[in-house]
């Protein structure tokens, strides 16, 4: 009798998976799939079809949800900034709270590291976004700035948070093209290089890169990016109306 319970499969017969139920498509589950295919593979491994093939559907049925890739992008990123904690706004404190906003969204960009790239050139239209848009404007504005200026200020210092952001995502996509694994493995092989090459330059033309080399590389990225956050807070700081 074919099928019968009492008649064992033959070995060389794979066995048979139970059908899974496939989770019901949804806005937030594409959302989702996409950031976890970012932050493993990359960006430029991120498309609709690869979200599609990730969750055994067509990338027509995607469409239902998200319009293309570029909203998909501006999803992932808007998601990715619901992890940013935000204080109470204390105005008297603006400098120290912006300093802390600046490092939340440096730790939240770190843990998601090829999202800034979604960031450039985008205006702010998320719900998050907005979020962050209203926390550092206000702060400005209630501190005393004119509102003209505190929308450059703020302009100038989301872009140095996302050109830093920006930076290391690149770094990233050498290091995986690289075939390399560990972030300070690449580091120290591309400083490497780096250094070789500015001592091997002719010392008539270029003395000051010659002979300063490990002072400009001196300082990893964390270093770096306070240094840089440290001018701009104080840059903003010297533009305050004295009170």
């Amino acid at each position: 009798m074919v099928g019968s319970k009492d008649v064992p499969a033959p070995p060389w017969r794979k066995p048979r998976r139970p059908p899974q139920a496939k989770r019901q498509l949804s806005q937030e589950l594409i959302v989702e799939t996409g950031l976890r295919i970012l932050d493993a593979e990359g960006f430029d491994a991120l498309s609709m079809r690869r979200v599609a093939q990730e969750l055994d559907t067509g990338p027509a049925s995607l469409y239902a949800h998200v319009s293309a890739k570029e909203e998909l992008l501006e999803l992932i990123y808007d998601r990715v900034l619901s992890e940013v904690r935000l204080p109470e706004p204390d105005p008297s404190r603006w400098k120290e709270q912006l300093r802390d906003y600046a490092q939340e969204m440096h730790r939240v960009f770190r843990d998601h590291a090829d999202v800034a790239r979604a960031a450039l050139a985008n205006i702010p239209t998320g719900e998050n976004s907005l979020r962050m848009g209203e926390f550092t404007y206000g702060l400005l504005i209630e501190a005393g700035m004119p509102p003209g200026e505190a929308s450059l200020a703020m302009d100038r210092l989301t872009l140095y948070l996302v050109g830093d952001a920006y930076e290391g995502s690149l770094h990233w996509a050498r290091m995986r093209a690289s075939g390399m694994s560990s972030p300070q493995e690449y580091f120290e092989a591309f400083v490497a290089q780096i250094v070789a090459y500015y001592r091997a330059l002719p010392v008539e033309r270029f003395p000051h890169l010659r002979d300063h080399v490990n002072d400009l590389i001196a300082g990893d990225g964390e270093d770096r990016f306070t240094y840089g956050l440290e001018l701009l807070l104080d840059g903003i700081e010297a533009r305050m109306p004295k009170t």
